[in-house]
Order: structure tokens, then sequence, then C-alpha cells
């Protein structure tokens, strides 16, 4: 003889509420997921227009120390030209923050890239600014702690930041 079940209910009664109530767990859920989402998301967007504005400010500043050939080349290119202060050697550095700056032969062309940045979480314009300053007034110093990379230009990115 079968044993009869505890529940008044039918078992397909049980079943349909069983259902429902894990579909509306899963609804909460789901809700839950996608509010903490979209918190997360919220909070990532107003971190990057953060960033962006430090960034502007960088660019702004080393825009500034720029001599005007210096500056008309960055604007087109996102780059610049500098003199070694020692060798007298011309170094083009480039929008970034590492393996950003190549020493130039007289023709153009890349001879080798030179790595080497300032200590700490800076914005390119300011990593920029530190390696313009650092090959201009004391080219040996920076060589000396610089990491020679193989030169090859990089790829071209998008616009520059704008404040």
């Amino acid at each position: 003889m079968r044993k009869k079940r505890c529940s008044t209910l039918g078992s397909s009664a049980v079943d349909r509420i069983m259902v429902k109530l894990g579909e509306t767990t899963i609804l909460l859920a789901l809700r839950r997921a996608f509010a903490n989402l979209r918190a997360a998301s919220l909070a990532m967007r107003e971190r990057w227009q953060a960033y962006e504005k430090v960034e502007a400010r960088g660019v702004a500043l080393l825009q500034d120390w720029l001599s005007p050939a210096q500056l008309l080349q960055f604007k087109r290119d996102k780059c610049f030209d500098v003199i070694g202060s020692d060798s007298r050697r011309r170094y083009r550095i480039c929008y970034g923050t590492a393996t950003n700056v190549y020493e130039m032969n007289e023709r153009g062309r890349v001879v080798v890239g030179w790595c080497f940045r300032p200590a700490g979480s800076l914005v390119a314009g300011d990593v920029m600014l530190a390696q313009k300053i650092a090959l201009e007034t004391n080219e040996r110093a920076a060589l000396a702690v610089a990491k020679p990379f193989p030169g090859s230009m990089p790829p071209s990115s998008g616009p520059l930041p704008v404040g």
C-alpha cells in the first residue's frame, strides 16, 4: 500500500507553488544583480570622467612647455622631437607612458626605442613632460636608467584628451 503525502494539496499544486517561488527568487536575484551592475557601471563612468579630466590637465601642462614647433608637431602627430643635451641626437616622444621615446637618425628613421619614465602613477602628459625635460637637460642620466627596445614607431591612436 502507498503512503499518502503529508500535504493536503495535490502534487501538481505543490509543484506549481515551488516553481512560482523559484521564479520569484530568480527575479529578485536578477533585479539585485542588475541594480549592482548599474551602480558599478555608474561608478566606473564617474572614475573614467575624473581620469579624463586629469589626463587633459596633463596634456595642457605639457603643451605649455612645448616650443611652437613642438606644439605644432604634437597637435598634428601626437608626438614631438627633442634634442639631447649631451649628444645632440634627436629623440621623438610619442603620446604614452612607456616605450614611447625613439632615437631618430638624420633621415627621420627610428634607430632604437628607449623606455624610461618617472616613478608613480602619472598620466601621459606628465610622463612625456618629464621625458622631455630629462632628455633636454641631462640626456646621459636619462639614458643611464632607460631600457632600449627594438625601434619601430607605434600605431597611431585616437584623439588627444581635451579638457
